[in-house]
């Protein structure tokens, strides 16, 4: 998952990788564990056989320093790497390579925002196939209000969260990423399919955390339009991206001074590649289901090939 900032792309596994991954286990103290383990296990059963280590964080490795630095002293990235790393890495890239493809245009020149959303969710500025900005950060705790996971937070919220709930540091970040976001807020669960139906039940919580969600994601859409300078094509991607002609509906009502229309019809796709814009729209509304299988399966026989 965590390949810090050691790796900006995907590579075969030697000595000196592994040794990498160790180093990067702080950052990622759930995850690259049991990868490593599985690594491992893999060399002992299957000895000379090459493997490769694909990382969620690598394609936002091309973020400038300006886009990943926080407001905190620079002695702490220096010492302990705080810095915003991003995730979906994967999944993003393999998105905005089909919308050139869609687009019947070079993914360099392309300004696209890519929106993963699904329990986990993320959103990415890329510029000529580049990421330059994303919202998950240090961790996959930033930026969108998610199933679980709080998103953007006001700090000074942890510290006050800790004080009245008699929390520790463990418990109140096992909270932050487990007991808020959409189930926090509406009451009902982590699932949009359950909340969007809780909804058209009456639920007013399940709609205000549904509102809210839309409202997160049309904001980071203006903010990222900013930072590229306009924007080609929106994405849709991933569970509720995909799926959800509702929540699509939600987050592009509004972007029409970005030049972004909705085809209502088009719209009811479902789980398919799509363009569900309008004729006119100067930029277009994709639907793209993820594939980050293929992806990891292209990166792999890339480096293979290469031994």
């Amino acid at each position: 998952v965590h390949g810090g900032e050691k790796f900006a792309s995907s590579v075969l596994i030697t000595d000196e990788v592994m040794q990498a991954l160790e180093e990067c286990i702080e950052l990622a103290p759930l995850h690259n564990p049991p990868n490593i383990a599985g690594i491992e296990a893999c060399q002992k059963l299957m000895p000379g056989v090459p493997q490769v280590a694909v990382f969620d964080t690598a394609f936002h490795q091309t973020m400038p320093p300006h886009a990943y630095l926080y407001g905190l002293p620079y002695e702490l990235y220096e010492k302990y790497k705080i810095r915003k790393y991003g995730f979906h890495g994967t999944s993003h890239k393999y998105v905005s390579q089909r919308a050139a493809k869609l687009l019947n245009r070079p993914v360099e020149g392309l300004k696209l925002i890519s929106c993963h959303l699904g329990n986990g969710s993320s959103i990415t500025a890329i510029k000529d196939g580049k990421s330059i900005e994303t919202s998950m950060g240090f961790t996959p705790l930033e930026g969108l209000m998610m199933g679980t996971r709080s998103g953007d937070l006001d700090p000074a919220i942890v510290s006050f969260i800790q004080q009245k709930e008699n929390l520790s540091s463990d418990e109140v970040n096992d909270f932050l990423n487990k007991k808020c976001g959409v189930l926090g807020l509406s009451g009902v669960s982590s699932d949009f399919r359950d909340i969007e139906q809780a909804r058209d039940q009456g639920n007013y919580r399940a709609a205000l955390a549904l509102d809210v969600f839309a409202h997160d994601v049309k904001k980071y859409i203006g903010s990222y339009a900013a930072v590229l300078g306009g924007v080609d094509a929106i994405i849709f991607t991933a569970g509720l991206g995909e799926n959800s002609a509702e929540m699509r509906e939600a987050v592009v009502d509004g972007l029409q001074y970005l030049g972004a229309k909705l085809d209502l019809e088009k719209n009811k796709v479902r789980g398919q590649e799509a363009d569900i814009s309008t004729p006119e729209a100067t930029c277009r509304v994709l639907v793209i289901p993820t594939n980050e299988e293929l992806m990891i399966a292209l990166d792999t026989l890339e480096l293979v090939k290469k031994g």
